[in-house]
């Protein structure tokens, strides 16, 4: 997926701070594709990213708590969480769900310096592109 590769390699240069981008398939919890610049970011570092990532948007405690919601508002049980902002001592990571696929996740993580509305910028203005190249 050379495409995928180069939008991410896209975000992660456009964006102050930038740390890296990865696309996330939330039904297998498989990276579909990663773009970094740090060192650090192993296989397996990512892979467990990745499985963190899935956790907070599929686990079982966010899939009891939709249940519950849906059955006291009457509605079909759906995963309701979209985005999902999350902030460590050194990094920002912005998660979003791509609108019409919804396993799909994009995750960007870049350092503190970056200014919070450039990074959901460039989440949000590539879920299209991101959604067009995954199954």
């Amino acid at each position: 997926m050379a495409k995928l590769d180069d939008i991410l390699l896209h975000v992660i240069g456009d964006v102050d701070g930038a740390l890296g981008c990865a696309v996330v398939d939330l039904s297998n919890g498989l990276l579909l594709s990663v773009a970094h610049s740090v060192p650090y970011f192993t296989q397996s570092y990512l892979e467990a990213v990745a499985a963190a990532a899935v956790d907070m948007f599929r686990g079982k405690k966010v899939s009891s708590i939709e249940a519950l919601l849906a059955a006291q508002r009457g509605t079909p049980v759906e995963n309701a969480i979209t985005e999902i902002q999350m902030s460590t001592d050194g990094t920002f990571h912005f998660m979003a769900i791509v609108r019409d696929k919804p396993h799909i996740l994009v995750v960007l993580i870049t350092s503190r310096k970056t200014n919070l509305g450039m990074g959901w910028v460039a989440v949000r203005t590539n879920l299209g592109k991101i959604g067009e190249l995954c199954p």
